[in-house]
């Protein structure tokens, strides 16, 4: 059970690694490390098989797994006990949203990232009453909020005051 899901957070993590372009062939079995070896052990029999390409991501995602504290990797655990339950359907949205946001900007990312720590850090109550909000609106309404929300984002402070009093006249 701990084993596949290390396999997983290794598949998971492989695509974040940034590909340095390498065009040599595969890597051996033989030439992993030990501790290497152990972490991706449910992909033996397969390794020879995979792309270089994809041995090279695994690779470093045993690094980064090495890297984490217990913590971490207790989270990632449970995310992928998670992971294991969810019906296909919503497995293939996770990962078209998640490839959606990679095609983005670095900064935009940044940006989105932001706001999602901002939003985890709100109380439980005010995080449910947002969601709630958000699931109410029509479709229109959501692209209204968008796009009103991003007018807003390029907006000076001073900018921003003028339209807070303006809307509270």
């Amino acid at each position: 059970m701990m084993t596949r899901a290390i396999v997983f957070v290794l598949i998971l993590l492989a695509p974040l690694a940034t590909w340095a372009g390498n065009d040599a062939g595969g890597i051996g079995w033989d030439v992993l490390t030990q501790q290497e070896r152990k972490l991706l052990a449910p992909l033996k029999k397969n390794w020879d098989g995979l792309p270089a390409e994809r041995q090279q991501n695994l690779r470093k995602g045993a690094a980064r797994w090495e890297q984490l504290s217990p913590k971490q990797r207790a989270r990632f655990k449970k995310r992928f006990e998670r992971w294991k339950h969810l019906p296909p359907q919503q497995r293939a949205r996770a990962r078209q949203r998640y490839e959606r946001f990679m095609t983005l900007p670095p900064a935009e990312r940044r940006h989105l990232r932001e706001q999602y720590r901002q939003f985890r850090q709100l109380p439980t109550d005010r995080r449910r009453v947002l969601r709630e909000r958000w699931r109410s609106m029509t479709p229109q309404q959501r692209r209204h909020f968008i796009e009103r929300r991003e007018r807003i984002r390029h907006l000076t402070p001073r900018q921003r005051q003028e339209l807070h009093r303006q809307r509270h006249r």
